[in-house]
């Protein structure tokens, strides 16, 4: 049986920041004291665009998706400090990235689906997409057509967007953990086919990916009823995150495969251990800067209550956006028969929500 090559071999124990002289402050402990920083700024800027909202919250069907996505700048970045942290263990939180990113991207279609649907009868956004003629799919399907009124668009558009990234995101880190806890994940081995890793890697490149396209082919279709939302940089403020943090990913372990990082007394552990410290360190700077980003893209200015309107107690707002019921409910929705073939009784659940 194939086994994986080491990737935690210990050069210097750097598990304590202080020692008896006083803190360590070599380059590993810099780096350290960096993400840690990093990662306060983003949770303080992030805390303060959510209570924003929090205190505004007149459109909860449209905020709890909202706070979702503010969500994800902290999220990652105390993800990342602890990735640079515990470095040993960097595998396991990369995973529960993996995760969350698959709830943003749920959010955010749920929450173009609510403002298309505040601009249609019924607030059902099925009406609004059957006033849209037939048209070819974006690049590279052009040469392909479809027809928004036809009854399944919906549910099809429900399943490629969204839904299958839902499932199949956390289920591929889910499996991800438990190979690697039993030593056959291997992501140092790169694209060897006898281990775990390339093919949960594959097949969540090839999920995510029908999903961001899907999203395009949604986005374009519907791009009349979001004037006035910003949904370009709402929709960048999310893909430029999870962009950066793919990319400089394989930048840093491309440079660790071709030896060019190599592990030292400062940076203990294989060159796959020195990729995943600068990965992480990098996605605790960046997170500084998409904060700010989401901050000002999910303005709660939007949102802002009537004079003489109370403010909001925020404890309501934040259970809703940690409720994730209303996913569980769309996904065993969209399994039902009647609902596939376009009944006309069966509406989505997340549009019937107050």
């Amino acid at each position: 049986m194939s086994t994986c090559p080491p990737e935690n071999s210990l050069l210097t124990d750097q598990s304590t920041f202080w020692s008896s002289t006083g803190p360590n402050w070599d380059k590993h402990r810099i780096g350290w004291a960096v993400a840690g920083g990093c990662a306060w700024i983003t949770l303080l800027i992030s805390a303060i665009s959510v209570m924003q909202h929090c205190r505004n919250y007149t459109k909860p069907r449209e905020q709890r998706q909202v706070l979702r996505i503010l969500y994800m700048p902290p999220v990652y970045a105390i993800i990342a400090f602890f990735s640079y942290r515990f470095f040993r263990e960097y595998t396991y939180y990369s995973l529960v990235q993996t995760m969350y990113e698959a709830v943003t991207l749920s959010a955010f279609l749920f929450l173009i689906i609510e403002y298309v649907a505040s601009t249609a009868s019924d607030h059902n956004p099925e009406n609004a997409v059957a006033r849209r003629d037939k048209r070819p799919l974006p690049f590279p399907f052009c040469f392909l057509r479809y027809r928004p009124t036809k009854p399944y668009f919906m549910y099809t558009k429900m399943w490629i967007v969204d839904l299958q990234y839902t499932i199949i995101g956390p289920l591929g880190s889910i499996a991800g953990i438990i190979c690697e806890r039993y030593g056959v994940l291997c992501g140092s081995a790169g694209f060897n086919i006898h281990f775990a890793s390339v093919w949960i890697q594959a097949i969540e490149f090839v999920s995510i990916s029908v999903a961001l396209y899907g999203l395009f082919v949604f986005y374009g279709l519907i791009l009349a009823e979001l004037e006035g939302k910003r949904p370009m940089f709402k929709f960048a403020a999310i893909k430029l995150i999870v962009m950066f943090t793919f990319y400089q990913s394989f930048l840093f372990q491309t440079l660790a495969s071709h030896n060019v990082l190599k592990g030292t007394e400062y940076w203990p552990g294989t060159p796959r251990n020195v990729a995943n410290g600068l990965n992480a360190l990098a996605i605790c700077v960046e997170m500084v800067f998409f904060s700010g980003f989401m901050w000002w893209a999910y303005t709660s200015k939007e949102y802002q209550r009537k004079p003489g309107m109370s403010a909001t107690r925020i404890w309501r707002p934040l259970w809703d956006s940690i409720n994730f019921s209303d996913f569980g409910r769309e996904i065993v929705e969209s399994l039902n028969v009647d609902y596939c073939c376009g009944k006309p009784s069966t509406r989505s659940r997340l549009m019937e929500e107050g």
